[in-house]
């Protein structure tokens, strides 16, 4: 489905974006930067960091060793798939746990970054001819 397409000559409403944050272990970094690469994902950004948890209370895994946060900008309509995925991936690969969530996008300004952002780049190919 277009955002950009009219519909009974009215402009369409945009798909709403989300961000989505996954804190995994930095070895796999590469790994599920790839899968939610199949997700229409258009621009990620990946911040590395050390677990703060104490042993103790490391029930998420999220102590010790060195962690990366890929920050992914993607489609609503894309989330549940996401993660979905991404809980398939956190159970069965082995040193794969994780931690995934959404935050949403209120507010954007610019036609050009929200179809970069929303991965249309038929759009942006287009209107560049």
């Amino acid at each position: 489905m277009k955002e950009s397409k009219k519909k009974n000559g009215n402009l369409k409403a945009p798909e709403k974006l989300m961000i989505l944050v996954t804190i995994v272990d930095r070895r796999k970094t590469e790994f599920y930067l790839d899968v939610l690469t199949g997700y229409e994902v258009n621009l990620q950004t990946v911040a590395y960091g050390y677990g703060t948890a104490p042993v103790e209370f490391d029930v998420l895994g999220l102590g010790g060793e060195g962690k990366a946060v890929i920050f992914s900008v993607i489609k609503k309509s894309n989330v549940k798939s996401a993660l979905e995925a991404l809980d398939e991936k956190f159970k069965t690969i082995r040193h794969g746990k994780g931690i995934a969530y959404t935050l949403p996008i209120n507010s954007m300004i610019g036609v050009y970054i929200y179809q970069f952002l929303s991965n249309q780049k038929d759009t942006l190919l287009g209107e560049a001819n």
